[in-house]
């Protein structure tokens, strides 16, 4: 369905979209500033808690930010993480035993109710509540045992996006601390700096391959399928186009059916062990006829058939939430040339009211 009244040549800047994706260097910028103590505190009570798993909750790009975070923690942590169906509480009335767990929350708002439901039932179940949300004085940061302000200010667009990679900031903030990983904890006080690069960065190739199209996929591995998933959602919300996240590993069992000739990819290969089977997946959909297009980090030749889309290296954890800041400005230009609005996607708000 798409938007009456929204011009193909209304400029990509004229959006809160584009305005507030643009904001994300300063929200993480001020985050980790603000946030320095409070990680610090938490890493040293994290480490002494010893949770024998970790429990996550979160909705839409909330639960996007909770994907990032299961592989963050059971790679760099060794700790199992795993997304909690907040239906499990909400519908089914059910009390798993979460004693000795730590339920990790995420939201923008803070409010939506079958989050607010899970997250009583997980406290009522035994598990230490840690939240990351933006509204700090939101029902949720009432019910935590600690919060984590993302710091994002207010979001006008009903799409998530500088409140989504202020949540990757902050889960790996929070998991560097925990680890004492000073690598990671260094090169995350550069994202901000890094942020700014891949925000400039011209992904208009994005524009051409998909302007027309009816189906995509997404595709990432380890850290950055979570950014696969965030992108094919935006994909579908601001661009009314059908988009699909799947895993490197995964879609050679029956997605693969679909790609033949000019069929669109979007492939995430961040530069640690994935990127060769990710590499190697390429290969196999530019063998299918498939248009691919491909962020990968690190050097490396270019692949035959495939358009390179320009990154910023960085660290392996960091390089998916630069390629969601780059995507982010191509989706609110794509949605523009689709003749949608991006602020406004059709029956969408920006408090998902599931029961």
């Amino acid at each position: 369905m798409r938007k009456k009244g929204v011009s193909d040549g209304q400029p990509e800047t004229a959006t809160h979209m584009y305005d507030e994706a643009g904001q994300a260097a300063r929200v993480v910028r001020r985050q980790l500033k603000a946030n320095e103590a409070l990680m610090a505190e938490l890493g040293l009570l994290l480490r002494r808690m010893r949770p024998v798993a970790l429990v996550t909750i979160g909705r839409g790009s909330s639960d996007h930010a909770a994907t990032f975070a299961q592989y963050l923690f059971e790679t760099r942590l060794g700790v199992v993480t795993s997304s909690a169906a907040p239906s499990v509480s909400s519908l089914y009335n059910a009390t798993p035993d979460m004693g000795g767990m730590v339920c990790l929350a995420i939201s923008q708002s803070g409010k939506s109710p079958d989050l607010l439901a899970a997250v009583e039932r997980a406290k009522a179940c035994g598990a230490f509540v840690i939240a990351l949300v933006n509204e700090a004085s939101s029902p949720l940061a009432d019910l935590a045992d600690k919060v984590a302000p993302l710091h994002a200010g207010r979001e006008l667009s009903v799409a998530a996006t500088k409140s989504y990679i202020a949540s990757l900031s902050a889960i790996t903030h929070l998991a560097a601390a925990w680890a004492e990983d000073q690598e990671l904890l260094d090169a995350l006080h550069g994202l901000p700096g890094l942020l700014e690069q891949a925000w400039a960065l011209d992904w208009s190739a994005g524009l051409e391959a998909l302007r027309g199209a009816a189906n995509l996929y997404t595709v990432g591995r380890g850290v950055g399928f979570g950014a696969a998933l965030e992108i094919a959602l935006k994909f579908k919300e601001t661009c009314g186009l059908h988009a699909e996240a799947f895993s490197a590993a995964e879609v050679r069992h029956g997605p693969m059916a679909l790609v033949g000739e000019g069929f669109p990819v979007l492939a995430l290969a961040q530069n640690d062990q994935s990127r060769p089977g990710v590499d190697a997946l390429v290969e196999d959909f530019v063998a299918r006829g498939a248009r691919v297009l491909l962020a990968r980090g690190g050097d490396g030749p270019d692949l035959p058939g495939v358009e390179r889309l320009p990154t910023v290296d960085a660290h392996p954890v960091l390089e998916p939430i630069l390629y969601v800041q780059s995507a982010y400005r191509m989706l609110n230009a794509l949605s523009l040339a689709r003749g949608f609005d991006p602020d406004r996607p059709p029956y969408l708000n920006k408090i998902t009211e599931t029961l």
